[in-house]
């Protein structure tokens, strides 16, 4: 297998993108890295101690405070702030609503990217999020960029949140809440969303997560020696 095989899967929220990386992260033995849950637990810290984004001095020291480290059980993902669990508490709404203004931010980029650059040097790994194969491993032999109708986007995140206890959230504000992360996050100057040109769509509007999974590992099979 070639050396440090990084898969890279960009795409839309809740496009199933963490799904797909983690069955292929446990399918090949690989590390899942969830780039998008960093921005998140980066901008709870900053709601958390009321951070002013447009006060670059102080978004500058709050970075220096802030310490991220992921841990995996049956290949989920989770991820610690400054030593806390804060993976179920990163996906409720107060930083939905908030986390495209941090992640747009050029300083917070910056550092978010060479965090995960070093995390790709030495492993095998799949990381998902928004720049993955355009910024953060342009070089990546594999990648997908994910997307599917809108609508049933919206209807996956509701799901998610009502499983996870949240009912006062309606599905309009879910369907509101992705349509301003979309255009925010393919508008942003810093990294915009957009699929880079060696990049593999995978639609999975109509796809199960088996079929989806099957379609990833046939592309991703060249690149694995038997």
């Amino acid at each position: 297998m070639k050396k440090n095989l990084v898969i890279a899967i960009d795409g839309y929220s809740s496009c199933g993108k963490s799904t797909l990386a983690k069955a292929l992260a446990k399918k090949l033995g690989f590390i899942y890295v969830d780039s998008g849950a960093m921005y998140r637990a980066v901008t709870l810290y900053f709601l958390r101690n009321k951070i002013d984004i447009a006060d670059d001095t102080k978004v500058v020291d709050a970075l220096k405070h802030i310490e991220l480290n992921f841990h995996s059980r049956d290949y989920e993902s989770h991820i610690t702030l400054n030593g806390e669990e804060v993976s179920d508490e990163i996906r409720l709404m107060p930083v939905s609503e908030n986390v495209s203004e941090v992640s747009a931010h050029k300083i917070v980029r910056h550092e978010m990217v060479k965090q995960q650059q070093r995390m790709g040097k030495s492993k095998n790994i799949v990381m998902d999020g928004r720049d993955i194969g355009t910024t953060v491993f342009p070089d990546a032999p594999v990648k997908f960029f994910m997307t599917a109708d809108p609508k049933i986007r919206a209807e996956r995140r509701f799901k998610e949140l009502e499983s996870k206890g949240n009912n006062e959230t309606t599905l309009e504000e879910v369907f509101e809440n992705l349509a301003h992360r979309d255009y925010a996050d393919t508008t942003r100057k810093e990294s915009p969303l957009v699929r880079a040109d060696d990049a593999v769509i995978l639609d999975n509007t109509d796809l199960t997560q088996e079929e989806q999974l099957a379609f990833a590992m046939e592309r991703v099979e060249p690149f694995l020696v038997h």
